[in-house]
């Protein structure tokens, strides 16, 4: 079965990386957008674009009937969720498949258990996947939360049952602190995910945050791309990525890779998912939670083993077989993804809205970027505000810590604050440059790596007035609207290019 249109349920970096893939593959692509994106990059480059409603993302980008009914206008074949919003919603998957569409991801079955962690981790436990000590029993009191925290020992975590993301969660040090962490993390599980409901785990001291990449084809066959360190992150949010972990040894790398294919095994997994684990500093590893979807880090993962995971998901899903077996998969190099934000370090790292004056990314061997704004698009308050993600290969670690520090300073963004000096300031951290960051260390050191503030000479922000002003006096009008929720692109004109002619 040969897939010819997509919609992307999405918008930002994700659809315009999911667009270039079908590009190359001959796949045409429906954009949607909210009243606030019409002009984003994702509907400039699309072949369709429609419109779904007002910027609140409950009714536009997360009302999936009219993402359905869009689909279905548009003559798609098939929808490709991204990461985030609905991607790992399991009735949008079922929904998608019932009005005869092809999901490009797993079973709406998989999401469903994988998405309760306490479900995941009964089902790994069944599979023998090494699981975190921990609490999960439904309608528990809360002195049984108090009582299981003093059998497994503190420090332990309470953890939002429903949904990951880094919300939901509170580390408990002491008896004294359970209370009011049950009660804070119920609350944030419930607006985030509407699920209140929270289990306990152990809480590992100097842990590593350390995912491991699975694939699985239709037929049965499953297999693991290594793994991705994601340890440097603050409150739970991942900042930089990494993939050989520094962390690793040949030994453990096998072991977890094992472990994480059995994790997609046991169920039943189709496409490209992710399993977390929690590694210790002697090299224990415990099952964390599976993401049944896409991951924003997945670049890193591409440029150490060559294989382009979107354009993998779309022969997965048209019901072609893995090209490649467990052997034939290997790592090269070293990989480092940066995630560079609209946001404010030195006011507790508050998104910073408003419109890209400049934004000028880096170039060069080993540089990719990907990005879903460009100048003069403005950062919304409604999204997530990411402005790009750096990532840099090189032939080892040092030479790729290098690449990427030399491809931050060539980095400009003005128009909005961003975490570009936080970036910097971390990369050149010593524990970052020895390897040595546990998922605590930014939180724990957060004085150290927060920025000098450089400020902005009169003359650069006056150059780069007068540049913006030129720029729009010298843009040709835009055009294009060919009906009412409807945009043309140029790709959507081009000779026959996209229709296969």
């Amino acid at each position: 079965m040969k897939l010819r249109k997509c919609l992307i349920a999405n918008r930002g970096e994700i659809a315009v990386r999911i667009i270039s893939a079908c590009r190359e593959l001959g796949i045409q692509t429906v954009a949607v957008y909210s009243e606030v994106d019409a002009q984003a990059q994702h509907v400039k480059l699309a072949d369709e674009a429609y419109l779904l409603g007002p910027a609140i993302p409950s009714l536009s980008y997360l009302f999936y009937p009219k993402l359905i009914t869009v689909a279905l206008d548009a003559g798609c074949d098939c929808v490709h969720p991204g990461y985030g919003f609905l991607s790992e919603r399991a009735d949008f998957a079922a929904a998608v498949q019932a009005a005869g569409l092809v999901w490009i991801g797993p079973r709406a079955y998989a999401i469903a258990k994988m998405g309760n962690k306490t479900e995941a981790r009964a089902l790994m436990e069944q599979a023998g996947v090494p699981v975190v000590p921990g609490f999960q029993i439904e309608r528990a009191s809360d002195a049984d939360y108090l009582a299981a925290a003093e059998a497994i020992g503190y420090p332990v975590m309470v953890k939002a049952a429903g949904g990951g993301g880094g919300k939901g969660i509170r580390i408990v040090r002491e008896a004294r602190q359970m209370i009011e962490a049950l009660d804070s993390a119920r609350r944030e599980a419930h607006n985030a995910f509407s699920d209140s409901r929270v289990f306990l785990e152990k809480h590992i001291e100097y842990g590593h945050h350390i995912e491991i990449q699975v694939v699985a084809d239709q037929q049965g066959n499953i297999v693991h791309l290594f793994e991705r360190e994601c340890s440097s992150q603050r409150r739970h949010q991942k900042i930089i990525e990494e993939s050989p972990s520094p962390l690793l040894d040949e030994h453990t790398r096998q072991k977890m890779g094992t472990a994480a294919v059995e994790a997609a095994r046991a169920v039943g997994y189709i496409n490209v998912g992710t399993v977390e684990f929690i590694v210790t500093p002697t090299g224990d590893f415990y099952f964390l939670e599976m993401n049944t979807r896409l991951q924003v880090e997945h670049p890193v993962t591409e440029l150490v083993t060559g294989i382009d995971l979107v354009k993998l998901q779309f022969s997965i899903a048209e019901g072609e077989a893995l090209p490649f077996t467990q052997a034939d998969v290997s790592q090269r190099g070293h990989a480092i993804e940066s995630r560079l934000y609209a946001e404010d370090p030195m006011n507790n790292f508050l998104p910073s809205i408003g419109r890209l004056l400049t934004f000028v990314p880096p170039i060069g061997p080993g540089v990719r970027v990907d990005s879903g704004v460009a100048v003069g698009d403005e950062i919304s308050m409604f999204y997530d505000p990411m402005i790009a993600k750096v990532i840099v290969h090189a032939e080892d670690r040092q030479a790729a810590v290098a690449r990427m520090q030399a491809a931050l300073e060539q980095t400009v963004v003005l128009g909005v604050h961003t975490n570009l000096a936080f970036l910097q300031t971390l990369l050149a951290y010593p524990d970052f440059q020895s390897g040595k960051v546990y998922t605590r260390t930014i939180d724990e050191h957060l004085n150290e790596l927060l920025p000098t503030p450089i400020p902005v000479s009169d003359t650069a922000l006056i150059a780069t007035a007068l540049a913006d002003y030129h720029r729009e006096a010298d843009a040709p009008l835009k055009s294009g609207f060919a009906g009412e929720g409807h945009v043309s692109t140029p790709w959507a004109r081009a000779d026959g290019f996209r229709s296969g002619r």
